[in-house]
């Protein structure tokens, strides 16, 4: 898995795996889907030390 900025705020390597999925889908929905989940992911790993 490549080292992206975004893995700082997802630090779980479930949320990462996950990203990587969401971050292929290019529809329209997809992308929202994606955002939603990082904002989610984020607030979820806050506390996790890396």
């Amino acid at each position: 898995m490549t080292n992206k900025t975004v893995f700082n705020f997802i630090k779980t390597p479930c949320g990462q795996a996950k990203y990587v999925e969401l971050e292929a889908n290019k529809t329209l929905i997809g992308k929202f889907r994606l955002l939603w989940f990082i904002l989610i992911a984020s607030i979820r790993d806050w506390n996790i030390k890396k």
